[in-house]
């Protein structure tokens, strides 16, 4: 509670990641901080809702209702927009797909329950970048010959002129860092505004800034969400030369 990880009191509020404790590992100093503990809160929460998900389905109706009823709608909905983004090679992307989309929503969203969304924190972003780049590289190397890939990294010019090589290397290298920067960036903004709304305005900051959460947290954290997936998607998709 006292650093930051809950929204306890509005003008005690500190959106900034701190180490809550640190140990020795293998000589180097390592700190868990409050990013590591909202991360943690996250996924305790996500596996409790997919525990109880399973207990439900393990009983399921031929009319559904309650749980089962949210958690098909979900699947639903997440496999539809695989279905429209990768058309027949959406089966093998459900999984992947719907697994980000729930983590990166609920991490996005996690300030409505007092937290420090751990997508605020580059550490997190990051490493689903570098997931989506390896999902990437893997489907071009599957799915195309040495020779075609040579070829589009020579783009525009012919395979025998690779003057465009390093640039499109440079372009391949970029799409990790620019789609968990945006991610990182859009939902870090939100956290320093409202951490500027609380700081600055103090006791008064009660109640009202309601509203501000669910924009800055439940509004733009779905858009970020939906973006992040849809590029993946899209880029897995051209990899595959389905695109």
């Amino acid at each position: 509670m006292n650093y930051g990880i809950m929204l306890a009191d509005a003008s005690k509020i500190d959106f900034m990641i701190h180490g809550i404790f640190k140990y020795n590992f293998f000589g180097h100093e390592v700190w868990i901080t409050t990013t590591h503990v909202c991360l943690l809160i996250v996924v305790l929460i996500l596996i409790v809702f997919a525990v109880i998900v399973n207990r439900c389905l393990a009983k399921a109706k031929e009319e559904p209702e309650g749980v089962q009823n949210v958690a098909e709608m979900i699947v639903e909905m997440l496999d539809g927009m695989v279905d429209k983004s990768m058309g027949k090679a959406a089966p093998k992307f459900y999984n992947y797909i719907g697994t980000i989309f729930i983590f990166i929503l609920f991490s996005n969203i996690s300030g409505l329950l007092g937290l420090r969304p751990p997508t605020a924190d580059y550490g997190v972003t990051l490493p689903l970048g570098i997931l989506t780049f390896i999902l990437i590289h893997f489907n071009t190397w599957t799915h195309n010959k040495p020779k075609d890939i040579w070829k589009d990294k020579c783009s525009p010019l012919p395979p025998w002129l690779p003057i465009w090589l390093p640039i499109n290397i440079i372009s391949d290298v970029a799409v990790p860092i620019s789609l968990s920067l945006r991610l990182f960036a859009n939902v870090l903004s939100g956290t320093v505004m409202m951490a500027l709304v609380y700081g600055l305005l103090g006791w008064i900051a009660t109640g009202w800034p309601a509203a501000l959460h669910v924009y800055f947290d439940l509004f733009s954290g779905a858009i970020q969400t939906y973006v992040f997936c849809m590029l993946t998607m899209t880029y897995v998709s051209s990899a595959r030369g389905d695109a």
